[in-house]
């Protein structure tokens, strides 16, 4: 079973990959270049979510491209990285958060491919919208390498591209929110229609508006990022490598539609 990868900001060159090449999908959405190579006996498919050289607003992001094309290439699994803001004080910049819920504060964006009409109508079940069995595959794996993290989260994702007030941070403090980002929907609502087992490391780069001494900026959230990769591509790697073959989650199943879009079946 192929791997994918989502990168996230700061995260736009995989590394480590053998035999390293470019790979263009055409997908009903749009054009999508991969990297496709290989660590250790995985093959690996990597893609930027923001381009190459962070060229992509969130809100702009072609998330149901990027699903689709990484469906249709042959990922069965996709670890996605994203830097966030932390709400809560015990989530601190530079430690890794394995999301397990979110509340969804987009505005504008496709967030399915069931638009109806031939498509049809789709109401997926999103009750633990990440694979509980690839964040507890991510938690043991971390564990054996001795990175901390943190096993649960909700993410909060808003429409971006700015970020919040001070006020919205409060609300979504009290509505149970630990960490804020800008793309983490829909993208996990598309990989749970497409089947696939999809999981969130959250690297938490600031604390949020209101409760950061000082004002957000993106040169920030990348600096952070850049002292941090090397822990994350080691753990992302690790879990990759020792991903059972068979999955025990029911995250194919989701769907009951799944392939009559056309997207191939795992």
């Amino acid at each position: 079973m192929k791997a994918g990868i989502i990168g996230g900001t700061g995260f736009y060159d995989p590394g480590l990959l053998e035999n390293e090449k470019d790979v263009k999908m055409s997908t009903p959405f749009g054009d999508i270049k991969l990297k496709s190579g290989y660590y250790h006996d995985v093959e690996i498919l990597f893609l930027p979510r923001h381009g190459e050289q962070h060229s992509v607003p969130p809100h702009l992001v072609n998330y149901r491209a990027n699903i689709w094309a990484l469906r249709e290439a042959g990922a069965g699994v996709v670890l996605a990285t994203a830097a966030v803001g932390s709400l809560n004080l015990e989530m601190q910049p530079g430690e890794i958060v394995l999301v397990d819920q979110f509340l969804d504060f987009t505005k504008s964006r496709p967030i399915t491919f069931y638009e109806g009409g031939e498509d049809g109508v789709l109401h997926v079940d999103v009750t633990n919208p990440y694979c509980t069995s690839m964040c507890q595959h991510l938690k043991e794996t971390a564990g054996r390498l001795q990175i901390d993290v943190h096993d649960k989260g909700t993410y909060v994702c808003t429409e971006g591209p700015r970020y919040e007030t001070a006020a919205e941070i409060r609300m979504f403090h009290m509505l149970g929110g630990d960490l804020v980002g800008m793309t983490s929907v829909p993208e996990v609502v598309l990989a749970r229609e497409a089947g696939l087992c999809y999981a969130t490391l959250g690297l938490v780069t600031n604390y949020a508006a209101g409760i950061s001494p000082h004002p957000l900026s993106h040169q920030e959230v990348v600096e952070v990022m850049g002292r941090s990769q090397a822990v994350l591509r080691q753990l992302i790697f690790a879990a990759v490598e020792s991903l059972p073959e068979e999955r025990s989650c029911t995250c194919a199943e989701a769907a009951a539609e799944l392939g009559s879009l056309g997207l191939k079946k795992n």
